[in-house]
């Protein structure tokens, strides 16, 4: 009895510590922050009750993520989102909003949540030749995002310079790269950004999530934070991003970021 609850125990700390991505995971492919939490707690609930349907597999993380999808399954597929015409929000919504459910899920368990594709294969159900077109026709389309001006802020000036470097081959406009609070504010006063890209760090006590409060007085525009530990972002105990990815990351993972930015608007 004492071994049952010490093995329960232990699949409860690794269903816990897997909650956060899966979070980020939900609200990227539903496009709903709301939607996406509630779906998260349902499967939270069934992981606690029932830790055997995650114990099975070979890794705690593919196997609450394969929950999470079998029990949204009777929910139907994504929202369909309302078209956005011709603007660029409405392009750069399209091109992820518009893109097929699987190619859709394919896309993020790979790029924003670092499963091989053989992984979000077992995930979704599918073969891994199946997932593998699915990932390569949602690269091609996401190849269609349009050009927009982002903000970077980073104090890290070699950092800086690469995540402005993917930012461009992505694409995009980097309209300017901040390494304070006040430089950003400044920035995007200047230079009115479709997008801002923040690190949450900065120099000395300058934080980029202050900054980003500092800049959505004045303006709203959507932001996605990086940061290389976003577990500890989405914890439900306070105000939250609507979107976070890790350091490092791909242009892949910049271009469905930005669609799915525009789409929830951070903080």
């Amino acid at each position: 009895m004492a071994e049952e609850q010490v093995a329960s125990k232990k699949v409860s700390e690794a269903i816990t510590r897997t909650l956060p991505f899966l979070r980020r995971y939900a609200r990227a492919v539903t496009g709903s922050q709301q939607q996406g939490d509630e779906w998260v707690r349902l499967c939270a609930e069934v992981a606690v009750q029932q830790p055997e349907l995650i114990a099975a597999a070979e890794d705690t993380k593919v196997g609450v993520f394969a929950l999470f999808h079998r029990l949204r399954q009777p929910f139907g597929e994504i929202e369909e989102a309302a078209s956005g015409g011709e603007s660029v929000r409405g392009r750069l919504k399209e091109s992820l909003t518009d893109m097929a459910p699987m190619q859709r899920q394919v896309l993020l368990l790979t790029v924003l949540e670092g499963f091989t594709v053989a992984d979000a294969a077992h995930i979704l159900g599918v073969s891994a030749d199946e997932a593998e077109r699915s990932l390569e026709e949602a690269r091609r389309e996401l190849q269609r995002v349009a050009s927009v001006r982002i903000l970077v802020i980073e104090d890290e000036a070699v950092i800086a310079l690469d995540v402005a470097d993917i930012v461009r081959n992505a694409g995009h406009e980097v309209v300017g790269i901040a390494a304070t609070e006040k430089t950003a504010v400044e920035l995007a006063k200047k230079h009115s950004p479709h997008l801002v890209l923040a690190d949450i760090q900065l120099r000395g006590s300058d934080s980029g999530i202050s900054a980003v409060n500092q800049i959505m007085k004045s303006m709203s525009v959507p932001v996605i934070f990086v940061t290389g530990f976003p577990e500890r972002l989405l914890t439900g105990k306070q105000v939250e991003p609507a979107f976070v990815i890790s350091k490092p990351f791909d242009p892949d993972l910049l271009r469905a970021a930005i669609a799915q930015a525009l789409d929830t608007v951070s903080i």
